[in-house]
């Protein structure tokens, strides 16, 4: 066990510590405020203070996890070898950073609860982010930091044997509509017919009829090519599916059709499914909630999984009202066009609450990439080269790669083409 000696106990401390050496090095932890404990302890130790008590392995604390509440913070970023770090500490700590505090910073999200742009859609941007502005936003840099700090304790305690996690895959798959055409209704086909011929879609119109005759497959229907995939890999696809009330946002079909409800449950038959909550429940948590159970009605299993529409974040309600709900999976944290960290780790964390001071049950796995943000770069070998240097970074620290994929995005229509082939990527780099 890892015990560590701070002057002060917080939850901060507490649950940044746990991320750092419990979930990404897999080292039990202890914290005491009582010198003669720390002394006592004949393995692992290190003093986490403003000074430090011997010649102890020190880390020199920044004030950031033994505050409360949210303060304006002057942050200098450097170069950290092959990395970046913030909160600089000093000749007598072990490390040069705080990588303590500059965790918690990102883990947080504390720049998102600042001021700052959004988006038309109320999002947060990843040009506002940190990580972005000091080119760091391409790194797992908490997972690096991590991985520093341990070598400092092996170099400490060499007799110690440390355990490696394994780099894993987490495919997440989008549903927010589960067919281009089909089980559409009357008056949405004849609205989507007169708006094909009226921009001279004819061929669009074509492939529509041939869909609903029964002559050719939807485009948007690649369920069964996912189920094809899930069968060959041990590891489970996390399906989510838009199930909410028929809106401006949302125009999935309606689960009152016996084969909406059927496709769900055989998707669920091989996967692991959750919803794409609807735009209207992001600050409604009575819509979030009816479509909780409605969910749970068609799996009939406890909800676990949640993405939100459009990744739009409002926090912290957003995460708040999961947690009320004991819903226990996240995974809207990340950009919509821009591939990268935005919490700065590939390893799922606890959402802690900066109003309430406190973790929470809620797991955040943050995604490193969406399929959205492939399409800014032109060729299919450029949108292969990036998302390939995106994987190396996550099996460099062992981490989780989260890659959230469309059921569109298999249907190899115009801009789709090739995606099969980057799904494809991911999925064998597990091998």
């Amino acid at each position: 066990m890892l015990l560590v000696y701070t002057h002060k106990i917080t939850p901060r401390v507490t649950y940044t510590f746990k991320h750092i050496c419990k979930r990404i090095l897999g080292l039990e932890i202890g914290f005491t405020s009582k010198v003669e404990d720390f002394i006592a302890h004949d393995s692992l130790k290190m003093s986490y203070a403003r000074q430090p008590l011997s010649h102890e392995l020190f880390v020199r604390s920044n004030n950031l996890l033994f505050e409360t509440g949210l303060s304006d913070i002057d942050i200098s970023v450097q170069q950290w070898e092959n990395t970046k770090g913030f909160f600089s500490t000093g000749d007598r700590s072990d490390l040069p950073f705080d990588i303590f505090a500059a965790s918690f910073y990102l883990l947080s999200r504390y720049e998102e609860y600042l001021p700052h742009v959004k988006d038309d859609y109320g999002r947060f941007l990843a040009s506002e982010s940190l990580a972005s502005q000091h080119k760091f936003i391409n790194q797992p840099v908490v997972d690096i930091w991590a991985y520093k700090l341990q070598a400092v304790l092996q170099e400490r305690f060499p007799d110690y044997k440390f355990t490696t996690r394994k780099y894993n895959v987490k495919p997440v798959i989008d549903v927010p509509m589960a067919y281009y055409f089909k089980h559409k209704g009357l008056l949405r086909t004849i609205g989507g017919t007169l708006n094909d011929l009226g921009r001279f879609k004819l061929k669009q119109t074509y492939t529509r009829y041939l869909v609903l005759m029964g002559f050719k497959r939807d485009p948007y229907d690649t369920f069964k090519w996912i189920i094809r995939k899930q069968k060959k890999y041990d590891f489970k696809f996390i399906v989510l599916f838009l199930i909410g009330d028929y809106s401006t946002y949302d125009k999935n079909i309606s689960t009152n059709r016996k084969s909406f409800v059927s496709l769900i449950k055989s998707v669920a038959d091989y996967c692991d499914v959750g919803i794409k909550a609807s735009y209207f429940s992001l600050n409604n948590i009575k819509t979030l909630k009816t479509e909780k159970i409605r969910m749970e009605g068609i799996t009939h299993t406890d909800l676990k999984a949640v993405r939100h529409s459009f990744s739009k974040l409002n926090l912290p309600t957003s995460y708040r009202n999961l947690v009320e709900l004991e819903i226990n999976q996240d995974f809207t944290m990340g950009y919509i066009d821009t591939l990268g960290f935005r919490a700065g780790t590939c390893t799922p964390f606890q959402f802690y609450d900066l109003d309430y001071e406190v973790q929470t049950p809620l797991q955040i796995n943050p995604y490193q990439c969406l399929d959205y943000a492939l399409l800014k770069y032109n060729s299919e070998l450029d949108k292969t080269e990036h998302l390939q240097k995106l994987i190396n970074e996550v099996k460099a620290v062992n981490g989780t790669f989260v890659a959230v994929f469309h059921n569109y995005s298999f249907s190899d229509l115009d801009r789709w083409k090739g995606f099969k082939s980057l799904f494809n990527l991911i999925l064998e780099s597990s091998e």
